[in-house]
């Protein structure tokens, strides 16, 4: 691939999922565009058509922790063992658990006494179908009688409960493990790392802000909301005119002229773009936050190419999704909600943004070449240094401002997407080259990966996948495991 360069980048606005089979340029100027992608967003929605119930300001998950385990002090000839010192553990696992809770905004109830026969476990199930918390996590800690137990709860409780059973090193030989295989929303971790059990916690609150988020699909004439099911999401739609509405009445702000002098002071280099540009991408910042205060989102997902094609604006949001990705919200082009979704679940689960491209397969190299206009910068986490940029022009409009980001090569990386709210795509490869438009065509953001698992790359699964710095998969199919998600492999 000739084009190829060690040291750059392309991205751009695509064709949404529900137009893959229209031509890019008939897309660009079809007038249905709008329609055809709210037609689109009706695949996964829930069938009930009541608005998901937003959190009350400071409200929590609540989340049961118990222990199974004879009420005892000490264990004679079984596993842990006479050496085991069961309180200290117990008092250690619910230690990790409650900072974790605290560090995650979540209700975490402990249950001290052990859950040691069937009377108890009654009780425990009894209290889970009165009032369902929003997950479980069942500590077994004892081998020879913790399981009869924790398998009972895994088969009688709630079926919406997601579950964490913690079987902690000499809790469980392979057998023990089999009950609670497969189960729908359960996770067993067993493992001799304590500290894990932060990790559940962090997942199961990643389950619940899945649950209350909602994104704003800024497309068609409407003003309504589609709760998506299995996740719960909701989707809030309003008119594609709000957009063009806000952008022109919205001033110069000095918020805007600071943005604008941070877009350039921290570029690598500035290409194609005019000081005017870059103001002008500062503002789109404004107005898409504007707009998700006002209708109380977390994320936004704007018709970008039905505007540029219909030349309503100059200058697409392109740096605005880059700030909002960096920031650990949603910016997402063409209003692709299951990309939306997928930025969503990315930036709580992992702590860092994705990048929605469109994948180009490269047969040459046995690789897969990602192209958009807008890549986050701060790949590696949002509390670490950014990626270098290069501001340049939409590559197909040269309209304002789009970023080039350089990423790292050699890096692991992860693929990953929604395609509808119950079923994701997850693979996984390094990154290989950085590709410069020109030579090249495409979007300045354009990033090669070589995968893990070296099929045709005309196999690939999905459009507007997500590349995500470092490898994630075993985090999002634990995850998966938890909330109830199929998982497929890229």
């Amino acid at each position: 691939m000739g084009a190829t360069h060690n040291h750059s980048h392309s991205g751009s606005c695509y064709d949404c999922g529900c137009c893959r089979s229209i031509g890019r340029r008939d897309f660009m100027t079809t007038v249905g565009l709008s329609a055809l992608a709210a037609n689109s967003a009706l695949t996964g929605l829930a069938s009930s058509a009541a608005t998901a119930a937003e959190p009350k300001p400071g409200a929590k998950p609540r989340v049961r922790a118990v222990f199974t385990h004879p009420n005892k002090d000490k264990y004679w000839m079984g596993w842990p063992g006479a050496s085991y010192d069961i309180k200290a553990h117990q008092a250690d696992y619910t230690r990790v658990m409650t900072e974790a809770a605290k560090k995650e905004g979540v209700d975490l109830q402990v249950q001290n006494e052990p859950i040691a026969n069937a009377a108890a476990m009654n009780a425990f199930l009894e209290e889970c179908k009165k009032s369902p918390p929003h997950g479980v996590i069942v500590t077994v800690m004892c081998l020879n009688s913790g399981w009869k137990e924790t398998n009972r709860f895994v088969a009688e409780r709630p079926p919406e409960i997601p579950t964490i059973v913690f079987s902690p090193m000499g809790t469980s030989f392979t057998g023990h493990l089999q009950k609670t295989r497969n189960k729908p929303k359960t996770l067993v971790a067993a493992t001799q790392d304590v500290n894990w059990l932060a990790r559940g916690v962090h997942m199961l609150k990643t389950i619940w802000d899945m649950k209350t988020s909602r994104l704003l699909i800024v497309n068609g004439t409407k003003t309504e909301d589609k709760p998506l099911d299995v996740i719960g999401t909701t989707l809030h739609y309003i008119p594609l005119n709000r957009w063009t509405e806000e952008v022109a009445k919205v001033g110069t702000t000095d918020e805007m002229k600071k943005l604008a002098d941070q877009f350039t002071k921290t570029a690598k280099k500035i290409v194609e773009p005019s000081a005017q540009d870059i103001l002008n991408s500062a503002r789109t910042y404004v107005v898409a936050k504007r707009l998700m205060a006002d209708e109380k989102c977390d994320g936004i997902s704007l018709n970008c190419l039905g505007l540029m094609g219909s030349r309503k604006i100059k200058c697409p949001p392109c740096m605005a999704w880059l700030k909002l990705n960096d920031e650990g919200s949603v910016g997402c082009c063409e209003c692709d909600w299951n990309a939306a979704i997928s930025l969503r679940l990315c930036a709580l689960l992992t702590g860092r943004p994705g990048f929605m491209q469109d994948p180009c397969p490269n047969t040459v190299n046995n690789t897969l070449m990602g192209a958009h206009c807008s890549s986050p910068t701060k790949l590696r986490g949002f509390d670490k240094d950014p990626e270098p940029v290069i501001l340049r022009s939409h590559s197909e409009s040269a309209l304002g401002v789009s970023p080039q980001v350089i990423w790292p090569l050699g890096e692991p990386a992860t693929v990953m997407k929604f395609m509808g709210p119950q079923r994701i795509i997850v693979g996984t490869g390094k990154v290989v080259a950085n590709i410069d438009t020109p030579p090249s065509g495409g979007c300045r953001t354009s990033v090669e990966l070589e995968m893990d698992v070296k099929e045709d790359p005309r196999d690939s699964a999905g459009f507007h996948q997500l590349f995500i710095y470092g490898k994630l998969d075993k985090l999002f199919k634990d995850y998966c495991e938890l909330a109830g998600i199929e998982v497929a492999p890229v």
